[in-house]
């Protein structure tokens, strides 16, 4: 069995995951999926944050760990389907890469509900999260990697191959067919490096 890695690009309510496997001159896209990470039947969970807002606190606070236990156990089901599926292919998957924000603090929900910009912020970790506690309870090794910082890790990983590969992951999307966004993109060089870093 190969190894590959999962790499994660959270969206709010879903995900791009990409599957990969090998190294800079011989990688290989196993998988590629968008997985939706929000309850049909919750009203509001694609932005639970925005949702809540307006709502007594303990109602907010009732809402939203409705809506986290939703979201992650379908991105705990998306990522056991997509690990199964790798494995019939002749590969083990046992590490995942999440992109990450800025990494901003996060205060109390009070504060996070009454500034508009924070509920966004919210919403954005929020979701990171739910893969990331989905991903812990399928005993899944992850790294959280800031996606404007790609480049520069990409270059202290990979030395002189890092530019190589950012062009022989974008030529991909030329037998794949769409979608090969920069979603997709990212999430195969964060996944990757966690490759290369094992």
């Amino acid at each position: 069995m190969e190894r590959a890695a999962i790499g994660i690009r959270p969206h709010s309510g879903w995900g791009a995951l990409v599957v990969v496997a090998g190294s800079p001159g011989a990688i290989e896209v196993v998988d590629r999926r968008r997985i939706v990470i929000t309850a049909p039947g919750i009203q509001g969970a694609n932005q639970p944050y925005h949702f809540a807002q307006g709502q007594k606190l303990s109602d907010a606070e009732s809402y939203l760990a409705a809506c986290a236990e939703a979201s992650e156990r379908l991105a705990g089901e998306g990522l056991r389907e997509i690990i199964q599926d790798a494995r019939g292919r002749g590969k083990i998957v046992a590490s995942c890469a999440i992109l990450l924000a800025a990494g901003r603090s996060l205060p109390p929900l009070p504060k996070i509900l009454a500034s508009h910009p924070l509920v966004h912020t919210a919403e954005g970790e929020f979701f990171r999260q739910s893969f990331r506690k989905a991903a812990e309870r399928l005993g899944m090794q992850i790294t959280g990697i800031r996606e404007r910082d790609l480049p520069e890790v990409a270059g202290e990983v990979f030395g002189a191959q890092a530019e190589p590969l950012s062009r022989e992951i974008a030529r991909r999307g030329s037998s794949l067919g769409p979608p090969w966004t920069s979603d997709q993109k990212n999430a195969c060089l964060a996944g990757l490096l966690v490759l290369a870093e094992k």
